[in-house]
């Protein structure tokens, strides 16, 4: 999508993108080879100059995000998909000056990480910036915030918020009513749960150093991140659907088994107490 793309460009909206395709260029390369006085000649040549420093900057994926606007940065997905990191976190509450962070998933399409506090929960801080994006639900307003206030650390990666993207698609309702409203479930033994009950869920296992407790609570955050993944592709294809001209949609993989399972008796335990 980004050698499609022409919005990142100085002087370059909306219109002007559309009106590029419309006269059949589609690709960066083909607006070097056109011919086309759509564009008048100053603003063709530092468009075309843009293009040769955007190829020399092809593997870095803040050059377009920093530079499309807010709602297109979607666009970055594809080309750097292969770096690109699911990421969700559990928390004991909502105010990251006082609350503290529980667990956290990261998975990057192949590998599942899970970070658990009082045990490898700082080895996040270092995996992270194996990745150059970050996929989340809400982690623009939640996760990424949290993340920077309990560790002190600054995560500068470029970042695609589900939340605003199905938004802009017409789904909305938080995650998993998205899930949902696009077809994927959680099964039976994680519809239940909820953030709230993941608070009681870590609480029980502080208390009790219930092993069973802890591996639901890891079960119900990696099924977020392993559904990120579905949701950002979808989005995807959705998104390049809507364009002027064809391009080959994103295969998506067969969805990764969790490696823990859910103790039901734990979830039953606290289903009364969800919301």
């Amino acid at each position: 999508m980004l050698s499609n793309s022409f919005i990142h460009i100085p002087s370059i909206g909306q219109k002007t993108e559309k009106k590029i395709w419309e006269n059949g260029i589609r690709t960066n390369e083909e607006f070097i080879n056109s011919s086309t006085k759509i564009i008048p000649p100053r603003t063709r040549e530092k468009i075309i100059n843009h293009i040769n420093m955007s190829d020399s900057n092809a593997k870095d994926p803040h050059h377009y995000y920093d530079t499309l606007p807010s709602k297109e940065q979607w666009r970055i997905f594809k080309r750097f998909q292969n770096t690109t990191a699911y990421i969700d976190i559990e928390t004991t509450g909502l105010d990251s000056y006082r609350d503290e962070i529980t667990t956290i998933a990261l998975y990057d399409g192949e590998n599942i990480k899970h970070y658990v506090n009082g045990k490898n929960l700082d080895e996040f801080t270092e995996d992270i910036f194996d990745y150059n994006v970050i996929v989340t639900y809400n982690g623009k307003s939640f996760d990424v915030p949290f993340i920077e206030s309990f560790f002190n650390i600054e995560i500068p990666h470029c970042h695609l918020d589900l939340r605003y993207i199905l938004k802009s698609l017409g789904y909305a309702g938080g995650l998993k009513s998205c899930e949902k409203q696009l077809g994927i479930g959680r099964g039976d033994d994680l519809d239940g749960v909820d953030g709230f009950m993941a608070v009681l869920i870590w609480n029980h296992y502080q208390r009790r150093e219930d092993k069973k407790a802890l591996e639901t609570l890891l079960a119900y955050n990696i099924e977020d991140v392993l559904n990120l993944e579905y949701l950002m592709i979808t989005a995807y294809n959705k998104k390049i659907k809507s364009l002027p001209f064809k391009l080959a949609k994103l295969d998506i993989p067969p969805k990764k088994d969790n490696p823990f399972e859910v103790d039901e008796s734990i979830v039953n335990m606290y289903l009364p107490f969800s919301y």
